[in-house]
């Protein structure tokens, strides 16, 4: 049985480190093949790991998927305005894929997002994560026009980032 533990210790910021990570290699190998587009990664990590607000409480979540010794998938919750919050750093494992690991972690983050008070909840994804934006709209996400926060200004050329936006999914629950 899956357990989201929420990411407090030393251990599981490394255990969250290294999943962010083979996630965001996998998704920058995915955008160079696809889209000719690069993001920078150690950036983007030492922004996940060292930002102590970013994930946490009392405006976000940080969960590591965990079931025995097995870390499956990771889920992220931040705030992007006083009642806007995103979800971020989604991502399992593909071995656990196909068994509802996403849709609990999403549950899960849907769930925190309502008792911190947001009223809405968005994320984006890239285009072909046709399977995410499933799940996604199964949960009662609908496609929106790209939101002034996006996540990756920070983490790739400016030159690049209209290409971007052009290659993502932008989703919003209203909560």
């Amino acid at each position: 049985m899956w357990s989201l533990l929420p990411v407090q210790s030393e251990l599981q910021r490394e255990l969250a480190r290294r999943l962010i990570a083979e996630y965001l290699h996998w998704l920058n190998e995915s955008v160079q093949r696809e889209y000719g587009l690069n993001f920078d990664i150690e950036a983007m990590l030492a922004s996940d790991i060292a930002d102590s607000k970013k994930f946490q409480p009392p405006f976000g979540r940080f969960y590591l998927a965990q079931e025995g010794e097995q870390v499956g998938g990771v889920g992220c919750l931040k705030q992007l305005q006083e009642q806007v919050g995103e979800i971020q750093r989604m991502y399992v494992r593909p071995e656990f894929r196909g068994r509802g690991l996403g849709r609990l972690i999403a549950e899960r983050l849907i769930t925190d997002a309502r008792q911190i008070g947001y009223h809405t909840l968005r994320l984006e994804s890239l285009k072909f994560l046709q399977t995410a934006h499933q799940l996604y709209r199964s949960l009662g996400f609908k496609e929106i026009a790209p939101y002034a926060d996006n996540s990756m200004r920070g983490y790739q050329a400016a030159e690049t980032l209209d290409l971007y936006q052009t290659k993502v999914v932008f989703m919003e629950l209203v909560l």
